[in-house]
């Protein structure tokens, strides 16, 4: 070419630039890059911080397992305490299941259709009974001394009420069952007071004192449905029924108290 036409040419054309080497990125894949970069650390990183999390969680409960609160001995008088709720409590179901013995003859004689109602009734108490039973044998408390007294007195308010006609023996019913509700009440209460004070001392309050608590208002509710079935069936139209109620439960007061203690 002439050199007058090659210097036309490199007018015309602008100059080229300089080749860039093919093992280097443009500048654009450099910026993608980076950000690449950091967004794989940064998942290498929540990845890493996740599969430590587990590892965490199993060594705190391993080392809370290994270290558990320690529990508190019973002092004397928390000893005594259950020792006599529990054979009172026996005492008590034993007394309701002679009560349901007696009544039932003469009740169910006189009104056939409360049989059910009274076969119900003596079963729950029977079911109580041998809970109570089992847990005195258990944990090697006395029972009353008074045992033979107290079966001959209820099965004698038994048979005295149901002479008396269907009302009386629910009345029977209702005084019993308000005394011995109370009574549940009252044991629940006091264990309850012991156990938070327990937990706010940072001591556990064990699976067998749980248990008994639940135990206690299982059968302190099936008390009280005994109380809802005997006003049900007329209590409150016995007469005289607030003397014959009053006295009952007197009965029943005089009984808790001398079973915890002899």
């Amino acid at each position: 070419m002439p050199p007058s036409c090659e210097k036309s040419l490199m007018r015309i054309m602008p100059p080229m630039p300089p080749l860039r080497s093919h093992t280097r990125l443009p500048l654009y894949h450099d910026f993608l890059l980076t950000a690449v970069v950091a967004s794989s650390r940064r998942c290498i990183s929540t990845g890493a911080r996740q599969s430590d999390a587990p590892t965490e969680t199993y060594e705190a409960t391993r080392l809370k397992s290994l270290n558990p609160r320690p529990r508190k001995p019973l002092t004397k008088e928390q000893r005594d305490f259950l020792s006599s709720a529990l054979r009172v409590n026996q005492t008590g179901e034993l007394a309701a299941t002679l009560i349901y013995t007696a009544q039932t003859p003469p009740l169910v004689n006189a009104h056939p259709h409360l049989r059910p109602l009274m076969a119900h009734m003596y079963d729950q108490e029977a079911g109580h009974l041998k809970t109570f039973n089992s847990l005195i044998t258990k944990h090697r408390v006395r029972p009353t001394a008074l045992y033979p007294l107290w079966s001959l007195m209820a099965t004698g308010l038994g048979w005295s009420t149901a002479i008396m006609g269907r009302e009386a023996a629910m009345a029977c019913t209702e005084a019993v069952e308000t005394e011995i509700g109370e009574h549940y009440n009252n044991q629940i209460r006091s264990l309850l007071e012991m156990f938070e004070q327990w937990e706010a001392e940072g001591y556990e309050v064990g699976t067998e004192f749980r248990d008994l608590i639940s135990t206690l208002r299982r059968i302190r509710d099936e008390e009280l449905e005994h109380l809802d079935h005997a006003i049900e069936h007329d209590a409150k139209e016995a007469r005289p029924y607030w003397l014959l109620t009053s006295l009952i439960r007197a009965g029943c007061r005089g009984a808790i108290w001398t079973s915890e203690r002899v």
